[in-house]
């Protein structure tokens, strides 16, 4: 049986989780758009933040000591910078990737019950429009980890476009 593991990305290791996104944003832009810049790179402006924000929290997946994906996570977002939850404060899942190899396999559910279970309370999952495998991924893995208890809802604004869910963690 394989060994899942998750933890913090530290600032050192920086260049790996600039690399592993360069591998999302090439997976995911047949959905999102995502354009090569002209030096063949896809641009995330948000990098360097995922230290500099105290609320942030960049995760790495490792199956038997191999990377297997990651997961940016924003913890008690303020009810004002989330549009569905009513909670004080909702975490949210900004990104989460795991590497082909390791799909249709357990890892994705396994690395999203972990995360719900460490940072209890209010979760919103977003979703791009466009990309329904991640769409089926999360309400099948949701619906399994809140039996059922969540709600979707679409947002159509500037800020975001697409499915959300909306649930509290089982704690």
């Amino acid at each position: 049986m394989s060994q899942f593991g998750i933890s913090a990305i530290p600032y050192e290791d920086k260049t790996l989780l600039h690399q592993l996104i360069q591998l999302y944003r090439y997976d995911s832009s047949e959905f999102d758009g995502h354009a090569l810049t002209s030096h063949g790179l896809y641009l995330y402006k948000y990098l360097d933040h995922q230290w500099t924000d105290e609320y942030r929290r960049p995760l790495i997946f490792r199956v038997d000591g191999e990377l297997a994906g990651f997961a940016l996570v924003a913890l008690g977002v303020p009810k004002e910078f989330v549009k569905l939850s009513e909670a004080d404060a909702t975490n949210t899942i900004n990104d989460f990737f795991i590497m082909r190899k390791f799909r249709g396999k357990g890892y994705g559910k396994q690395a999203a019950f972990a995360i719900f279970d460490q940072f209890p309370g209010s979760w919103e999952v977003r979703q791009t429009a466009a990309n329904l495998p991640a769409n089926r991924f999360w309400n099948r893995v949701i619906e399994e980890y809140t039996n059922g208890a969540y709600t979707e809802k679409e947002l159509h604004g500037e800020a975001w476009h697409g499915p959300v869910q909306v649930f509290m963690t089982r704690k």
